[in-house]
């Protein structure tokens, strides 16, 4: 059984949560080992706020580095078919020959480190057939608000194991501080994740475009 995914308890830990959510969207529930929920709670909110006080800067790139290392070694020293792949810089942008879109085409999930007031972490799950990105904020907005009026960004709570905002592409590439625009080059930063029971190959992938 797969579970809805969540939203985040506090204003600091969107990293964690949609690390989880990642997990949870590409696994059943029954399938999840506790030392995965243990481990990325463990080592994620370790940035320290201007007053030094722990976790209230959310999670750190190193942390992230970290995590996306370990959860592909967990994949291969145990029965769970999990593998992730940490991209940096330039790597990470959407549109023609991206890891990310290649990622989501094959059945996996992207971890982005994006702009939404401040720096926040939310969960890419798929793309439509205009282009767009189907992504997972977990950050609660109620569907009545009118917050993304005017963006092109549509909000969702339809589909609560998926995704809960339909976004253009070409928000994402921006590296100003706009609503889920990447940001600069040299700062950006992704997770890659992918169920290795269910990911296409290639070949599945251009059969998915044909």
């Amino acid at each position: 059984m797969k579970s809805p995914l969540r939203y985040q308890f506090s204003e600091y830990d969107c990293g964690p949560t949609t690390m989880l959510n990642a997990v949870s969207y590409l696994f059943e529930r029954e399938e999840i080992p506790p030392e995965i929920i243990r481990n990325v709670m463990l080592y994620s909110l370790d940035c320290y706020s201007k007053k030094g006080e722990p976790g209230r800067a959310g999670t750190s790139r190193m942390a992230m580095m970290f995590l996306s290392n370990w959860l592909d070694g967990f994949g291969r020293a145990t029965n769970l078919p999990l593998s992730s792949q940490y991209l940096a810089g330039k790597s990470v942008y959407i549109g023609q020959e991206s890891f990310i879109n290649d990622a989501l085409h094959r059945g996996g999930v992207a971890v982005v480190r994006l702009f939404y007031d401040v720096e926040h972490y939310a969960l890419l799950t798929g793309e439509t057939a205009d282009g767009s990105i189907l992504m997972f904020d977990p950050w609660y907005v109620p569907e009545e608000s009118d917050e993304f009026q005017g963006t092109g960004i549509a909000m969702t709570l339809q589909h609560p194991k998926a995704y809960n905002r339909i976004v253009p592409a070409a928000c994402f590439n921006r590296e100003e501080n706009a609503p889920y625009a990447l940001g600069p080059i040299e700062d950006r930063e992704a997770v890659l994740l992918f169920n290795e029971r269910t990911k296409k190959t290639a070949q599945d992938t251009i059969e998915y475009f044909i």
